[in-house]
């Protein structure tokens, strides 16, 4: 059964409070993490819409059409249609019993009458058209996007997936995820890291890990007068590590390496790669069957296969070296 209802007649049933234009829903969780792209915290959302709103009593949906918006804390999410799904909620074990009668007499009806009352939450929003989500410093991108709420993780798909934060940003082609409580992103289908320094990570898979909020490094309060500088890199997440599997490629712009796997700490910027590994460096390369590989110094330990050896090409540097006919004093 659907109904398409004015929002006034929606915000009044679910939260008894009357916002025109918008509804205010109670959500589930209560997590307290200042992650980026993160919606798990906090105590309502506000969605609203250009269009017209929907409450679908059989599907338990309400579904904004038309410049969807939805909004927790300093997360946006914009796009064409927004699907909220709801849920009764839990009862509070610390509330004192009532007595019987009690919910009709508050102008309360039974599940079975069809009104929610306030007594519904939000655990899981879906996005989809031109799907954008922001907050002051990072943003995504994609066609389609699922937020599990309880679980804080996001799922995204479509075409140009994309997340950015001030220091990096990841591309993939199949799927994009955001998973808050464990900071860790994944993208799948030739996903690729680029940081503001010029590093390059690709692989089939990437999993990247941020730090934890408290792990940034302090910094100084700015002058008064002055913007503060760097600020916004210390209210993103920063990445620490990155995990890659099929086709990895490692490249600064003066050394390449490639391998079946590898991992790459974002501070020492030290990568380990194995299998079916080749690093180059200008015109010269090295073969092996795993590497550690300083992406900051270019220096590479090369390991052979058991049994087999290390092969590598060494390009001369005819820049310095002599030529026939040239005269020395």
């Amino acid at each position: 059964m659907r109904r398409l209802i004015p929002a006034l007649t929606l915000s009044s049933l679910l939260m008894g409070l009357p916002l025109p234009g918008a509804a205010l829903l109670g959500l589930a969780g209560s997590q307290a993490l200042a992650q980026a792209i993160d919606m798990s915290h906090g105590e309502q959302v506000n969605i609203s819409s250009a269009g017209p709103q929907t409450y679908d009593h059989d599907a338990q949906t309400v579904t904004f059409v038309d410049q969807a918006r939805a909004v927790r804390g300093d997360v946006t999410i914009d796009a064409d249609q927004l699907i909220g799904f709801l849920r009764k909620k839990a009862p509070d074990p610390n509330a004192p019993p009532q007595p019987p009668g009690d919910a009709k007499a508050d102008g309360q009806k039974s599940d079975g009458d069809g009104a929610m009352g306030g007594s519904m939450e939000l655990y899981r929003m879906e996005a989809i058209g031109h799907v954008h989500i922001y907050t002051t410093t990072d943003q995504a991108w994609g066609d389609k996007a699922l937020y599990d709420i309880d679980q804080a993780v996001l799922v995204m798909t479509g075409k140009a997936l994309k997340l950015t934060t001030p220091q990096d940003v990841m591309t993939a082609r199949d799927v994009m995820e955001y998973h808050a409580n464990t900071r860790m992103s994944v993208g799948r289908g030739d996903a690729t890291v680029t940081t503001n320094d010029g590093k390059r990570i690709k692989a089939d898979v990437l999993v990247a890990f941020s730090k934890p909020d408290n792990a940034a490094p302090a910094q100084a309060k700015p002058a008064p007068g002055q913007n503060g500088g760097d600020s916004t890199a210390q209210r993103s997440s920063k990445l620490d590590r990155a995990y890659a599997w099929g086709h990895v490629m490692l490249r600064t712009p003066n050394e390449t390496a490639t391998g079946d796997r590898g991992v790459y700490v974002f501070d020492t910027q030290m990568a380990r790669l194995i299998g079916h590994v080749h690093v180059t460096s200008g015109q010269n390369q090295n073969n092996g069957a795993s590497a550690i590989v300083n992406m900051k110094t270019g220096v590479a330990i090369m390991n052979p296969a058991p049994g087999q050896r290390v092969e590598g090409m060494v390009i001369p540097n005819e820049a310095s070296s002599s030529k026939p006919g040239d005269t020395h004093p």
